[in-house]
């Protein structure tokens, strides 16, 4: 039968189908291959109790219940036919082949063989009966089939009484050591019912034990279509039991963290609270979004159990200052905040807004990167062990092994979904304070600028509480977004000229450019833009980005011409202070035409910069590139953003840069791009809740998600054995996934 790595036909061993004794020659090792590793086939495939055999279900289905007349097979269309060979030889020169020629009382077929053993033709000689499994299609004689699946048969050999299936598999792992595999594994199952009738019947889902019995061997007749397709019943019920499962188990994540203890962070009364004082000090008004987050989380930080909470917002929604009233209050209850981000950039930008409504107020603002000297280094982490140091804002550099603190009551995460899970549990960690004989978490707020589409955060952060900024702050101008083919790039370079010399300023992006010159090894170790960060040595692909930006940034200066000094660079590889320098030079307006890598996509907020030149946006995600043109319009002037694309353009890019196009919207651009890449992709890091999807779909399952939650609810409350069999069934150990 075919299997679904390779596509030539494999050998097949089943208790209740036919044996095909017509496999591939087995493919040299090669002598410097190096020995397998210690484990068995199922582990190589995350297979590895009984349920796991059990839940891993077929791709698609053969049908070797009925023999086929030759007459009647049908191009593309898998069948097994039973026929006699007329005539065998060894043809061809250049590329031998063996061509078998067979017949039944409907027809004739040939078969081909373009890699074979010389006995075959022995083995398929004039008079054998066959039993053959293929595709046909058209050949220059009629029909024909390359590299079918054969076996010598008796006329009167019986064939099986149920389809056989093709399971997913790996390199080196056949069909047939998994169908027996995964029926063994399913007789040694207990295939007790452990979902109330009523639910099922409410939602017109089988049983379980007919749902595996079904899948795995459907009986001839059962509409293949709908199991391929995934819309059959018995499917409904898996990608319900196993969204059932992910909801149990992030209700159990959440009841478990009431469990957990955590310093309430009291609000003091009195018109000289930090918080008032804040308000009455900043140069605008709260939007009513941004005062209903800011009282949801202010509510949290006062109990006594630790905040789970997610802030949302699309880009320029204002989640920075909320998140200054949550530092406020935890500075006023006498506590610690620590605040990190995942670039230099935007933490420098935090720095920079938090110092500026902070500082004045009396709060001790500290600085961690790992860019820092070892002087400036030590004396943040004094501050901070100490205490002194009432709000510490850094990059990964904040959760390091020396970093310490008194009494830290709040942990901020900016743009969480770039940090991995241990990076959150870290942070969380640095907070854990023993009073008594009780362990003290600090409060947890995370931010995102990417807006997570309902049902994602259903599934992914439905163990946490969000807060929404749906709407944009007021004054916030328009952005209008063009898109333009390279072959008008002169004209876009001539319009940036224009602007520049109006004494307007300019973003020009670029991506990676994979026809820039290969070679790293004559980058220079100093550039006139500035010295390269120190650290890890940089990846092949971020020189070559780093490399087409040099290009750009040499080219726009020589178009410049007089102009050319306020042409600025922008890249990951600059050093901490120089990448500062640039973006205080740009900020106040001595630098006119930014030139930059993907570093600015986030944080980066300069209210006078009015055009946003993206180039080679087919490269971009629709996320990352609503995220980079968030950073114009940020004033009161009207704004740009101006797409350059390479044709010819995918599909997939074509959507995404219309939809860019058409919309502003973060909230229907986060649909569109969980349409287009998926929930994992869209992601990143974020490592929970989607690895225990297997067979549902975020995108097509939403209702399923829907009753699955309030099934996960109502079993917690009236059926918790159900509830923890229907866990274990599905996730069985692996439930540490739920830390973060």
């Amino acid at each position: 039968m075919f299997d679904p790595v390779r596509r030539e036909p494999r050998a097949l061993h089943h208790k209740t189908a036919p044996s095909y004794n017509a496999p591939m020659p087995p493919r040299p090792r090669s002598p410097a291959a190096s020995p397998p590793k210690p484990t068995s086939p199922g582990e190589r495939l995350g297979l590895r109790s009984d349920w796991d055999y059990a839940l891993h279900l077929p791709l698609h289905y053969i049908d070797e219940t009925r023999i086929t007349p030759i007459a009647d097979l049908r191009e593309a269309r898998s069948a097994l036919v039973q026929a006699r060979v007329t005539q065998s030889e060894v043809a061809g020169s250049s590329r031998r082949q063996l061509r078998v020629q067979v017949a039944d009382a409907s027809g004739t077929l040939e078969l081909r063989f373009f890699h074979f053993y010389p006995n075959w033709s022995r083995q398929y000689a004039p008079g054998k009966l066959l039993r053959i499994l293929g595709e046909p299609r058209a050949g220059l004689f009629g029909m024909e089939m390359v590299h079918p699946a054969c076996r010598v048969a008796a006329p009167d050999a019986p064939l099986p009484e149920r389809l056989t299936p093709v399971y997913p598999a790996g390199a080196g792992i056949g069909q047939a050591w998994l169908r027996k595999a995964i029926a063994a594994a399913r007789a040694r199952l207990d295939m007790r019912e452990w979902l109330p009738a009523e639910l099922l019947r409410r939602l017109h889902l089988p049983d379980m034990a007919g749902t595996l019995d079904l899948l795995h061997a459907p009986p001839p007749g059962t509409p293949l279509a709908s199991l391929e397709d995934r819309s059959h019943p018995a499917w409904q019920r898996v990608k319900f039991d196993e969204l059932l499962a992910q909801q149990l188990a992030q209700q159990q994540a959440r009841a478990k963290r009431t469990g957990l203890r955590a310093w309430p962070l009291v609000r003091r009364a009195g018109p000289d609270r930090l918080e008032t004082r804040l308000l009455a000090a900043l140069p605008f008004a709260l939007t009513p979004d941004q005062q209903a987050c800011a009282a949801e989380i202010a509510a949290d930080l006062a109990q006594d159990r630790p905040m789970h909470r997610l802030l949302q917002g699309d880009v320029g929604s204002g989640k920075t200052v909320v998140a200054a009233l949550a530092a406020a209050q935890a500075v006023d209850a006498g506590f610690q905040c620590a605040l990190m981000a995942p670039t230099d950039i935007l933490a420098t930008q935090h720095l920079r807004k938090l110092a500026d409504w902070l500082q004045p107020l009396g709060v001790r603002v500290a600085w961690l990167s790992g860019a820092q000297t070892k002087r400036e280094r030590d004396a943040a982490l004094k501050l901070a062990a100490s205490g002194e140091a009432q709000l510490v804002v850094g990059t990964h550099a904040v959760i390091q092994d020396k970093v310490r603190f008194t009494r830290l009551g709040l942990a901020i995460v900016d743009e969480q979904h770039r940090f991995g899970v241990a990076q959150r549990l870290s942070l969380r960690a640095k907070g854990m304070d023993r009073g008594g004989d009780e362990v003290r978490e600090p409060h947890l707020l995370m931010m995102s600028a990417t807006p997570i589409p309902r049902t994602l955060a259903m599934a992914v952060f439905g163990d946490l509480d969000v807060s929404t900024i749906a709407h944009l702050p007021p004054g916030r101008s328009p952005v209008r977004t063009r898109v333009f083919a390279a072959d008008k790039r002169d004209a876009v370079v001539q319009r940036v000229r224009e602007l520049v010399a109006a004494g307007r300023q300019v973003y020009w992006v670029c991506p990676l450019v994979e026809d820039v010159a290969p070679t790293v090894a004559a980058m220079p170790a100093q550039r006139e833009s500035g010295a390269p960060a120190r650290g890890r040595t940089p990846r092949r692909n971020e020189m070559l980005e780093l490399r087409a930006a040099e290009a750009t940034f040499a080219e726009l200066q020589a178009v410049l011409g007089e102009d050319a000094a306020q042409v600025g660079l922008l890249h990951g590889r600059l050093a901490a202070a120089r990448k500062a320098q640039v973006m205080a030079d740009f900020a106040a307006g001595r630098l006119r035409l930014l030139v930059a890598t993907t570093v600015i996509e986030v944080g980066v907020d300069v209210p006078a910069a009015t055009l946003m030149v993206i180039e080679h946006a087919e490269r971009f995600g629709l996320s990352q590139l609503h995220q980079l043109r968030g950073r114009v319009g940020r004033g009161t002037d009207a704004a740009e953003c101006l797409l350059l694309f390479t044709p010819p353009l995918s599909a997939m890019a074509r959507e995404r840069l219309q939809a860019l196009r058409d919309s502003a919207d973060g909230f229907v651009l986060a649909q569109k791009d969980l349409e287009l890449r998926g929930p994992g992709e869209l992601l990143g890091q974020r490592q929970s809740g989607l690895q225990a999807l297997r067979h549902a779909d975020l995108q097509t399952d939403a209702a399923l998600l829907e009753s699955a939650r309030e099934a996960a609810l109502w079993l917690l409350r009236h059926d918790p054995e159900a509830a923890r069999q229907h866990l274990h069934r599905w996730l069985g150990g692996r439930l540490d996934w739920l830390a973060a």
